[in-house]
């Protein structure tokens, strides 16, 4: 991003970076702008936005296995998603990796190293028929978050509250480092 002319990227290192769900912290890097450094370096100092030497650690650790765990997810969540899309009780799948997504070929463009770990599956029915669906899965946790080594699974809008625009059909899925196997036949034994 900074080569295409951004001055600043700000990565969460508490998701895909720390990969254990149990850090927080974020990293920012800005490009040579003293204007933009001096203010930043304000805010760090006054409000004291400095992580722990064991938070540094923890990320450190994390970042030795990045690869290796996002290679695996993304592998995972596209075999997920193209054995979801065809299963007769799932109304949709959103996963840019899949060939029916409007903007797949904008994603396999921009998209070099995969197509990423995370997807949304829209099951046929109502709110009631996609969280009971949570429940009868037992490798994915129900938990708000993304970039962990264990597989999570969220319904969306009951997070978002009574004003979202989110499908109450829709659940929210961060594929983790589970065998592909395991996982789908988890799917299987869920939707019956």
């Amino acid at each position: 991003p900074l080569d295409l002319g951004a001055d600043a990227v700000m990565h969460s290192t508490t998701k895909y970076y720390g990969g254990h769900c149990d850090v927080l912290g974020g990293v920012l890097i800005i490009k040579n702008n003293n204007e933009l450094i001096d203010k930043i370096s304000s805010v760090q100092t006054k409000g004291g936005a400095v992580p722990s030497p064991f938070d540094c650690w923890m990320i450190s650790r994390g970042i030795k296995t990045l690869s290796l765990r996002v290679k695996a997810q993304t592998e995972s969540a596209g075999k997920l998603a193209e054995y979801l899309s065809t299963h007769p009780k799932i109304e949709k799948v959103n996963y840019p990796g899949l060939k029916s997504h409007p903007q797949h070929s904008v994603a396999a463009k921009q998209m070099k190293g995969g197509f990423g770990a995370m997807l949304s599956v829209q099951i046929k029915g109502n709110a009631k028929v996609a969280m009971e669906l949570t429940g009868r899965l037992k490798l994915f946790t129900t938990a708000t978050s993304l970039g962990g080594v264990e597989s999570l699974v969220e319904h969306r809008r009951s997070v978002e509250g009574p004003y979202s625009v989110t499908p109450d059909n829709l659940l929210r899925v961060s594929v983790g480092v589970e065998h592909i196997d395991d996982l789908i036949n988890d799917w299987k034994q869920a939707l019956g």
